[in-house]
């Protein structure tokens, strides 16, 4: 009775009833049940099934004294996203298990906690595996949902692993009828190109009746991606006419980047929403009024494109996710003077602190003085360590080792890759003598050409910017900049960097242009390349040259077994090179034949 007066109530008072009524609000909110929600946005470490569980328990215990009746964690916390191939690992599977057992005897009471993670399948046909979702209420696991919508385009290959679901349950609980739907599950109406699902988990919940959505997710960062996060909630909250609860992994693990920003809102037009790129608890009530909700900043959505800053936030956390999960607490690179390595540069001492960086220039007969005092400036304004480490001497004695084999053949490409493989190797021994995380430098448009060196440019462990093209590392530089003079009135990253031509330096009065496209040209076929995986007729037909944008794509195809073997990037984009973009490297290029 008391659950159904207080659905009752709440009809009355989100109605015109509550604005004739005489009974105050007061009255109207005593009477009324509100939840109190706690949206528990932490960071899993794949496979630490004991720090995970700690930290599970840690933010129960503080939602708990925030008195929240039910405490959220995000889709596969128990063991962190993505597994991967780990679920192939019986024992990693039966660690799940465990901890899920474990979870039940240590949660506090008097609390509901929602955790994610891998079950075996009820079912006794399909995957073995299942990606579940369940609450546990006073040492019970009071309710398991199964995630419905398995996805397979780009970093995701959940089908292969995880069936799906078959049923959809409701959880009751302080008279609200709760259902559960995984990430995906919310994403029926997605626009990704050749990604259409035939289910839809959300109406099967509606149509028993819930009267809140709860969305454990691990959704990937991309840049934009927010808005249209808050576009599906609000459409899916109109269609039921319920509270949308959308819980988000945050942290990083390898490529992928996590930016929490977990938010809710509910059918009074209330919205409030978690922090970026760190760790957050906050509380959402369930009524639907703006005057039931805790008093937490409101953090608007962006509209179109993404903010540079935003951009910016994702790669220093990328940076110091990757590091830490991976061991290292040092990082090097070599700064040449140019665009790319000056911006790694930054990003690394914002993510790890300016003491734990150090900068190699590493100038050739052909480096200009220009650029290396270009390199010296910059790691002044950072504070970092910075040292010279010329390579003349070592590239003489190649050319002389290999004069005979060489066959006095003009310098081509073979002694410019040369320095680049020297630099590399210098880097790498570094790494090797003082346990630091070497960083390569280069940038989308790069990787997508080929315009790089194996074993040279190319070695390290993490590519920070691999997923920017060169028009947005000019943009975010100048963005960095700007904000740098309204801070402390100075420019960060000299002017000379953001007004050069970009020369790799490896031969007299070399330009990247001599044999690359002006950048605001090639960056813009590549989108639509790999963006839109349009033809060289196709875009053509948006104004581009024909015979160059065949060239553009001829080379970016022949440049495959290059990345194959490039260092992981930091996705920011809807697709980036590595596990999002996976091509075969010897195939006929039929995009320039049609």
């Amino acid at each position: 009775m008391q659950v159904n007066l207080s659905n009752t109530l709440k009809s009355m008072y989100s109605s015109q009833y509550k604005e004739n009524n005489s009974l105050s609000n007061a009255i109207f909110l005593y009477m009324i049940r509100i939840m109190k929600v706690a949206i528990a946005q932490i960071n899993s470490f794949i496979a630490d099934f004991d720090g995970n569980m700690s930290k599970i328990i840690a933010y129960s215990e503080k939602a708990q004294a925030l008195g929240a009746d039910l405490a959220l964690f995000p889709e596969l916390s128990v063991c962190g996203y993505p597994p991967m191939d780990l679920l192939d690992q019986d024992y990693f599977v039966e660690r799940n298990i465990q901890t899920l057992r474990a979870l039940q005897q240590s949660l506090p009471k008097d609390i509901a906690c929602g955790v994610g993670f891998v079950g075996r399948s009820p079912y006794t046909k399909g995957k073995a595996l299942v990606n579940s979702y369940g609450i546990i209420v006073e040492g019970k696991l009071a309710f398991e949902q199964v995630k419905t919508l398995l996805p397979t385009y780009d970093v995701f290959d959940e089908a292969r692993n995880f069936e799906r679901a078959r049923e959809w349950n409701v959880f009751e609980w302080k008279g609200e009828r709760i259902g559960v739907a995984i990430c995906e599950d919310v994403w029926r109406e997605t626009t990704i190109p050749g990604v259409s699902y035939a289910g839809d988990p959300v109406k099967k919940l509606f149509d028993q009746g819930i009267n809140l959505l709860c969305v454990p997710s691990a959704s990937p960062y991309i840049a934009g991606k927010l808005l249209a996060r808050h576009n599906v909630a609000r459409r899916i909250s109109r269609r039921g006419n319920v509270p949308f609860v959308y819980i988000n992994a945050v942290g990083a693990n390898d490529s992928i980047i996590f930016d929490g920003r977990s938010f809710a809102l509910d059918t009074g037009g209330a919205f409030i929403q978690g922090a970026s790129f760190k760790e957050d608890l906050f509380l959402f009530n369930t009524a639907s009024s703006k005057e039931t909700q805790p008093a937490i900043p409101q953090i608007a959505a962006y509209a179109g494109e993404e903010d540079l800053d935003v951009i910016e936030d994702a790669l220093i956390l990328g940076i110091r996710e990757y590091m830490a999960k991976c061991g290292f607490t040092r990082a090097h690179l070599g700064l040449s003077g140019g665009i790319d390595s000056a911006l790694v540069a930054y990003l690394a001492v914002k993510a790890i602190g300016q003491e734990r960086v150090v900068c190699f220039n590493m100038p050739s007969r052909f480096s200009s003085q220009g650029s290396k005092d270009d390199a010296a400036e910059l790691a002044a304004r950072l504070g970092c360590r910075y040292t010279p480490l010329p390579i003349e001497p070592v590239f003489s004695s190649f050319l002389n080792t290999l004069e005979t084999v060489f066959e006095k053949k003009p310098f081509d490409i073979a002694e410019e890759n040369l320095q680049a493989r020297i630099r590399g190797t210098l880097l790498m021994a570094y790494s090797n003598k003082f346990s630091s995380m070497l960083l390569a430098t280069g940038n989308k448009s790069e990787l997508a050409m080929g315009y790089c060196t194996l074993y040279g440019d190319m070695n390290g462990a993490l590519a920070p910017i691999g997923d920017l093209f060169k028009t947005e590392v000019f943009a975010l530089c100048r963005r960095i900049n700007e904000k740098a003079i309204a801070a402390e009135g100075n420019i960060v990253i000299p002017e000379s960097v953001l007004t050069k031509p970009p020369s790799a330096e490896l031969r007299p009065n070399q330009n990247d242009q001599d044999s690359l496209p002006p950048y605001e040209v090639l960056d813009e076929i590549l989108k639509l390349y790999l963006f839109d995986n349009l033809s060289a007729d196709e875009i053509a037909e948006k104004g581009f040259e024909k015979a160059l944008t065949a060239d553009v794509i001829k080379t970016a195809a022949r440049a495959e077994f290059k990345r194959r073997q490039s260092p992981p990037v930091l996705k920011v984009s809807q697709r980036a090179f590595g596990m999002g973009r996976r091509m075969p490297i010897a195939r006929s290029v039929y995009e320039t034949n049609i």
